[in-house]
């Protein structure tokens, strides 16, 4: 039963990491076109990520929105989660729900609504709808994760601090923050991640006019495989390796995935 066992794991693992291996094989490939085996070897097809400049602002531009939009995420998601841990109020639960519930429907619906709204105020093809769009749809994220990290919140600690005369604003500051920090960055960073792979919303919302990476693979795909999509790809995925790797060693990650202290 273990050789089995062991047996199978390996299948799985090969399963799961063999297209890595493959994309990351094809991405040093010297022609022109994919292959594999790999025809040569050049890094050339990164070099062409930075030095083109429609691969390199498409690259800026999903950095920006991924940015803005996980901080946007994280400063709506703080309050809120904040006032329904500290305070239990009606409404805040309402609010919390409410900021779950796009996460829970499919992309392709929450695109559309975005796309109407955004048509109707006038808006579209603007880089600040998909900032705002990607925020709401990845509420969710930052929301649950916060949460997590204030309900580990010893609340004898604000009971001592309120006592030696300390504000409700510096028990935030100097006893909640430094806690429900870390798992705020875990937020921003799943935020960060999702946004810089997302590709319907951000399609819907400002169409062709801001190219944003997935953007412009799917238009790169419509005229030919190149390797440097799959450098993207790689770049990708070393990208979201770092995140993880960031969560992993500032925030309590084993808590986020849902073990218990």
């Amino acid at each position: 039963m273990t050789f089995m066992r062991r047996l199978y794991l390996l299948i799985f693992a090969l399963y799961l990491i063999g297209p890595i291996v493959v994309i990351t094989a094809v991405s040093f490939n010297e022609k022109r076109f994919l292959a594999f085996p790999p025809r040569g070897f050049s890094f050339r097809w990164y070099a062409e990520i930075f030095v083109a400049s429609d691969w390199f602002n498409a690259l800026l531009n999903s950095l920006m929105i991924a940015l803005a939009s996980a901080t946007l995420a994280v400063l709506i998601a703080m309050p809120v989660a904040y006032t329904a841990w500290r305070y239990g109020l009606r409404y805040a639960k309402a609010l919390f729900a409410l900021g779950i519930a796009p996460f829970i429907l499919p992309p392709v619906i929450m695109a559309l609504g975005f796309l109407l709204l955004f048509t109707s105020a006038g808006m579209h093809g603007l880089l600040i709808n998909v900032i705002i769009a990607h925020a709401i749809f990845l509420l969710a994220l930052p929301l649950v994760t916060i949460s997590l990290g204030l309900e580990s919140v010893d609340k004898s600690l604000i009971e001592a601090s309120q006592t030696m005369g300390a504000s409700n604003a510096v028990v935030f500051r100097t006893v909640i923050l430094p806690i429900a920090a870390p798992f705020a960055f875990a937020g921003f960073a799943f935020c960060f991640v999702l946004s810089l792979n997302e590709y319907i919303i951000a399609l819907m919302t400002v169409g062709f006019t801001v190219e944003t990476l997935p953007i412009k693979i799917f238009n790169a795909l419509r005229y030919g495989y190149t390797p440097v999509i799959a450098s993207i790809a790689v770049l990708f995925l070393l990208i979201n390796i770092a995140v993880f790797s960031l969560i992993a060693k500032f925030s309590n990650l084993t808590r986020i995935l849902g073990a218990q202290d």
